[in-house]
């Protein structure tokens, strides 16, 4: 046998447990290759394999031998779009090595729609540690093929030199050749449609402390996109671009989802799927609802009378949270703060609070800073949030995607862990993974969210183009802490009353009342910072407001009903024995919605809550499809005939 027919020999092919996927390998010079099929459609044409670490050059490897194995892949997790995953996964190993005869494995997991895949780094000699100089993993796709994309941002730049945070717009349906708006490539999660055979998301999950973010790089027409490393000047120039970690080791898990349609891409848990916790939680964690006063009060609702407002607003909307955001210390101090906790746990609302992660990374002034990057500060501050009854923190401003920050990210949710804290994350990076890797996790902004919408009534005018986008993207790799719900027609305390000269403030709200409450099923979080305000008490409908205080944070299995990005979707999320189906139209085109079909479909029969001729109003199964406007939806509440099914 010839060395080529040798090669090609040991080329395996990966398949998926239902056959209908396809990995196959090849060698291209002295490069490998993967490409990706569905149906016997080519999704991702041969792509590069490979790293460069500063011990080894592996971007030339030869496969040796390689072995699969069948998986059952079980386990549970409260805090994710489906609590228990069961499914069949199939292992494979890539066994290779580069010319000098290094070894190097390349570990593929795959599920029905999933191929996942990282480099494992053994220790083969004296070296005990590696850095990684760059990767040329690669994802090639078919002529023709279109993204929905966000760029990565400059570093350095945006409020107080606090980006890049994961909150820049999207491009839809945009072609390959189409350049980042910065040139630094594009943000993880990454969509693409292959034109009529199907669709692509690409992500990366398992990062923690050992390694840095990622994102795509522009597209390359010879090599496609490729990963591509944080750039120099993020944290002020702070940390090393160059992950490192010690031997043996292995990269976090580069994972593309594919399906003939669009759902295995909102249903897919792959980014959870291929991870290990990273400590046990030091006691069990509670999710829910909470008021949040600075989302449409803004900085000046931090006194006293605002906060027990919004208190007495969770109170009287069972909600078991409340946030109060930056600038607490300033206006209460600690020993205010301890007073205003005893009062919220005696109406039985526990309290999140926020602080800025910074320290030397960029020029933010909301306080508290200066405490949650440096573990001399954090720690006794914990202990004092711990012994006043505090449950978590929302910790803000983050500096890019070095590992640097990924540590501090893991520093920050394992100390507060030690003091039965929550940690949400916003102006951060995406999450990746860390739902499964972090007991005490909640969820990361990682999004163009709900505080824009107050800044510019151009976010106001496309809030639900984004709702119909985000379970598709963001959402459908992590949970996304959006903030969002609003029933108040202008987005400030006022409400649309007139202020000073009879002038009406504020950016105004496009979407109807049913759309909001379809954005409270539509964005998965397990903790919801929703932006009712106290005065929607008396001014919102009653039937917005029960709906919210029923509705779940938490689910127990998500489908995508129907939808495309951006344009529409009704999504269905199921708690217990009741699916919550949420419908939202962003097109000029009205939406039909068959409502029997879906009752059909779920099993069971709905109440409905839509827009009528006087606002939002409750009906039951109409006789004919309804008919949602563009800004409109509507949610279904669908209790199943058969209960014992589920």
């Amino acid at each position: 046998m010839n060395i080529l027919a040798l090669l090609l020999a040991l080329a395996p092919v990966f398949t998926g447990p239902d056959g209908r996927l396809q990995v196959r390998f090849e060698q291209d010079g002295a490069q490998l290759r993967y490409a990706v099929s569905y149906d016997g459609k080519t999704l991702l044409e041969p792509s590069g394999l490979g790293l460069q670490t500063n011990d080894a050059d592996y971007t030339a490897l030869t496969v040796v031998s390689s072995d699969t194995e069948t998986l059952r892949d079980t386990y549970t997790l409260d805090r994710i779009k489906a609590s228990r995953i069961d499914h069949p996964a199939v292992r494979g190993v890539l066994h290779c090595q580069n010319p000098d005869g290094r070894p190097l494995d390349i570990e593929w997991h795959l599920t029905d729609n999933d191929a996942a895949f990282r480099y494992c780094i053994p220790r083969d000699t004296e070296t005990g540690s590696v850095r990684v100089l760059r990767e040329t993993s690669a994802f090639r796709f078919p002529e023709g093929t279109t993204g929905f994309l966000t760029p990565q941002s400059d570093a350095m730049i945006g409020w107080k030199r606090s980006k890049p945070s994961y909150e820049e717009h999207y491009r839809f349906d945009v072609p390959l050749t189409e350049r980042s708006q910065y040139g630094h490539g594009f943000t993880f999660p990454c969509l693409f449609r292959v034109g009529s055979d199907g669709w692509v998301l690409v992500s990366e999950t398992g990062v923690d402390s050992r390694y840095c973010g990622s994102r795509l790089s522009d597209y390359d027409p010879v090599a496609g996109y490729t990963v591509a490393f944080p750039m120099p000047e993020e944290n002020n120039g702070n940390g090393t671009v160059e992950p490192a970690f010690a031997l043996p080791g292995a990269t976090p898990w580069r994972t593309i989802t594919v399906g003939a349609d669009l759902a295995p891409i909102v249903e897919t848990t792959i980014a959870f799927d291929v991870v290990e916790p990273r400590y046990e939680a030091t006691r069990p964690y509670l999710y829910g609802k909470s008021t949040w006063s600075w989302i449409v009060w803004q900085d000046a609702s931090m006194n006293h009378a605002d906060q027990v407002a919004y208190i007495d607003l969770a109170a009287a909307m069972d909600f078991p949270y409340i946030l109060i955001d930056a600038g607490w210390d300033q206006e209460f101090g600690h020993a205010g703060m301890e007073e205003l906790v005893r009062y919220a746990r005696s109406k039985g609302v526990e309290v999140f609070l926020w602080y800025s992660s910074s320290g030397w990374w960029n020029d933010i002034v909301q306080s508290p800073v200066n405490v949650m990057c440096d573990p001399l500060a954090r720690k006794p501050e914990m202990r004092w949030m711990e012994s006043i009854g505090v449950k978590g923190i929302k910790v803000d401003f983050f500096g890019g995607d070095k590992q640097e920050t990924m540590r501090l990210y893991e520093h920050i949710l394992s100390d507060a862990d030690d003091h039965g804290l929550m940690c949400i994350f916003h102006g951060a990076t995406l999450p990746r993974g860390w739902e499964r890797m972090y007991p005490n996790y909640v969820g990361s902004e990682a999004v163009l969210a709900s505080e824009n919408m107050v800044f510019g009534q151009n976010h106001c005018d496309l809030e639900a183009q984004s709702a119909c986008l985000h379970p598709f993207l963001r959402n459908s790799v992590g949970s996304m802490e959006f903030g969002g719900v609003f029933l108040n027609k202008r987005l400030n305390r006022a409400n649309g009353a007139p202020g000073p000269g009879g002038r009406v403030f504020g950016t105004q709200r496009r979407t109807t009342d049913a759309a909001e409450l379809a954005i409270a099923v539509l964005y998965q979080n397990p903790i919801q910072n929703f932006a009712i305000t106290p005065n929607n008490l008396t001014d919102a409908p009653a039937a917005a407001m029960g709906f919210l205080r029923e509705v779940p944070t938490t689910w127990d299995e998500t489908r995508l009903i129907d939808g495309y990005p951006g344009r529409c979707i009704v999504l269905a999320r199921r708690k217990g024995a009741t699916w919550y189906v949420a419908a939202l139209n962003a097109e000029e085109a009205p939406y039909s919605l068959d409502i029997k079909s879906i009752e059909a479909r779920l099993g069971g029969s709905a109440r409905i809550l839509c827009t009528g001729s006087d606002g939002l109003q409750t009906i039951s199964t109409p006789k004919k499809p309804l008919r949602l406007p563009k800004d409109d939806g509507a949610v279904l509440v669908i209790r199943p005939t058969n209960p014992s099914g589920f």
